[in-house]
Order: structure tokens, then C-alpha cells, then sequence
């Protein structure tokens, strides 16, 4: 019974933790930089602050409205 009830309890610790990386944006560098590793081997990987940078730039030049 025990056993269980800390199986439950690490299963909804590792679900918050998805939760809050997500939200947060840190798995989308986390997945950027997977990407970039793949495309561009042997180039250097930009920091998570060049990253976010990039993004910031990317949607005020490529503005989507955010109806439905």
C-alpha cells in the first residue's frame, strides 16, 4: 500500500514538473537546443538569454492575433 501511494505521489510531482516547465518556456529552449544540436552540428548553441532574445524579436516583427 505504501508503495503505491509513493508511486501516486512521484507521478504527480513529475506531472506539476512537466506543467511548470512548460508554462514557464523552459522546455522550449530545452527543445531548441535538441534542434539546433541536430541541424547545425559543430556550431555553437545560443544561450538561453540570446534564445529568448531571438523570440522576443521574432514575434513583434511576426505579430498573430490571438482570437479563438
Amino acid at each position: 500500500m505504501t508503495a503505491a501511494l509513493l508511486d501516486g505521489a512521484a507521478r504527480l510531482l513529475r506531472g506539476v514538473r512537466w506543467y511548470l516547465r512548460e508554462i514557464s518556456g523552459e522546455a522550449d529552449y530545452e527543445r531548441f537546443r535538441r534542434k539546433h544540436l541536430s541541424e547545425h552540428p559543430g556550431e555553437p548553441v545560443p544561450s538561453r538569454r540570446d534564445y529568448e532574445r531571438q523570440r522576443a524579436r521574432h514575434r513583434e516583427e511576426h505579430p498573430q492575433s490571438r482570437c479563438c
